[in-house]
C-alpha cells in the first residue's frame, strides 16, 4: 500500500522542480533577445483558445478564465506577448504503472527571466473544480504561489495531481492548479511524448524525463473568438 501512495505522489514531487532555470552554457555572443510588451489588462472572456504551432504540429488549447482566472489568463498573457515563441517541449514523463500511454509532458519558459512575467497565485482543483484529466492544462511550480511560465499538459488522467484538502502533506493538500484542455492536437501532444529520451540529461529524479530532441513552439497565438450557433 506504501509503494502505490508513493507512486501516485511521485508525480507531485517531480514537478516541484520542473520550473528551474536552465544551466547557462559558454557560447559565442548572440543577439540581444527581444523586449518583450507588456501584457494587456483587458478583460477576458470566460474561454479563449490558444494555438500552439510546434514543429511536430499544431495544439489548440481552451483556458477556462472563469474558474481559473489567474492561471488562464497568465497563459494568454505570455501567448499574446509571444514569450512562449522559440521555448519548447523539454520534458515527457513516463509513469510505469497503470494504462498505458501514461505521464504528462512540459514545456515553457524555463525560469528564463527575460521572457518570465510575475509568479501567481495558486488556484487549487478542489476550489476551481478544474481536475487532471487527459489533455488537462496544469501549472508547474515550486511551492504554491510560485508559478510562472512553466506548464503541462496530461497525457492520461493524472488524480495525484489534484488537490487533497484532507491531507496531511502540504504539497498534497495544495495539489496543483489546472486551467484548461487540449481541444485540438492529442496525436501531436502524444508524438511529443513518445520522443526519445536523453540519456544524459536531467539531475536527480528529472533523470530519464528529458527529451533527447526538445521540440520547438514555433509560435503561441490566441486565436478569434467564434460565435455561438444560432438557436434553432
Amino acid at each position: 500500500m506504501l509503494t502505490r501512495r508513493l507512486a501516485i505522489l511521485a508525480p507531485l514531487a517531480v514537478l516541484l522542480i520542473a520550473a528551474a532555470p536552465v544551466k547557462k552554457r559558454v557560447a559565442s555572443p548572440r543577439p540581444p533577445a527581444p523586449a518583450y510588451p507588456a501584457p494587456s489588462t483587458a478583460p477576458l472572456p470566460d474561454k479563449v483558445r490558444v494555438a500552439l504551432d510546434t514543429e511536430a504540429g499544431r495544439i489548440v488549447v481552451e483556458v477556462d478564465v472563469r474558474h481559473a482566472p489567474a492561471s488562464a489568463t497568465n497563459f494568454v498573457r505570455y501567448a499574446e506577448t509571444r514569450r512562449f515563441d522559440g521555448t519548447v517541449f523539454y520534458r515527457a514523463m513516463h509513469l510505469p504503472w497503470g494504462e498505458q500511454p501514461n505521464g504528462l509532458i512540459q514545456a515553457g519558459t524555463r525560469g528564463d527571466p527575460k521572457r518570465n512575467l510575475p509568479p501567481i497565485a495558486h488556484e487549487p482543483t478542489n476550489v476551481t473544480g478544474i481536475l487532471h484529466k487527459s489533455g488537462t492544462l496544469s501549472m508547474a511550480r515550486y511551492a504554491p504561489g510560485t508559478a510562472t511560465g512553466d506548464f503541462s499538459i496530461m497525457v492520461s488522467d493524472q488524480p495525484g495531481l489534484d488537490a487533497q484538502p484532507d491531507s496531511a502533506d502540504p504539497e498534497a493538500k495544495a495539489g496543483y492548479a489546472a486551467f484548461g484542455q487540449v481541444v485540438e492536437g492529442m496525436d501531436v501532444v502524444k508524438a511529443i511524448f513518445a520522443a526519445p529520451i536523453s540519456e544524459t540529461e536531467g539531475e536527480g529524479i528529472m533523470r530519464g524525463q528529458i527529451l533527447a530532441k526538445p521540440v520547438k513552439i514555433l509560435t503561441a497565438r490566441r486565436l478569434p473568438e467564434t460565435a455561438p450557433a444560432p438557436a434553432p
